[in-house]
This record gives structure tokens, sequence and C-alpha cells, in this order.
């Protein structure tokens, strides 16, 4: 996990706002992007049942589709 050294400033409303460099706000991004494929991964996991069909399987029946 990258280091985050974040600023914290008072706009004239007195609402609180967070400034991060632009390197910082890439990076938390990218780990944010990160954890959500990993969670997808971790959903589609447990929605598999196991079933497998060849690849050459696959083409045929989608070409069938297509036609």
């Amino acid at each position: 996990m990258a280091t985050i050294n974040p600023q914290y400033i008072t706009d004239t409303a007195g609402k609180k706002l967070v400034v991060l460099s632009v390197d910082e706000f890439e990076t938390m991004i990218d780990e944010l992007e990160e954890l959500q494929d990993i969670k997808l991964y971790d959903d589609s996991k447990k929605e598999d049942g196991g079933e497998r069909i060849l690849f050459e399987d696959y083409l045929q029946q989608r070409k069938m589709k297509n036609v």
C-alpha cells in the first residue's frame, strides 16, 4: 500500500476538503481498481458451477448463434 500524505483545508463555507498530489491520487485510484477486480473475481468464483467447455466448442456455439 502506498503512502498518502493528505492535506486538509477549509473552504469559505467551513467545509473541510482533502488535497492530494496527482501521484497520490492516481495511486489511490489504481489501488481501488485493484480491490474492485479482486471483489469481482471473488464474486465470480462463488457463482462458478465448475462447468467447462473447450474453446473450440465455444467458438462453434457462438458461430451457430450468429447465423
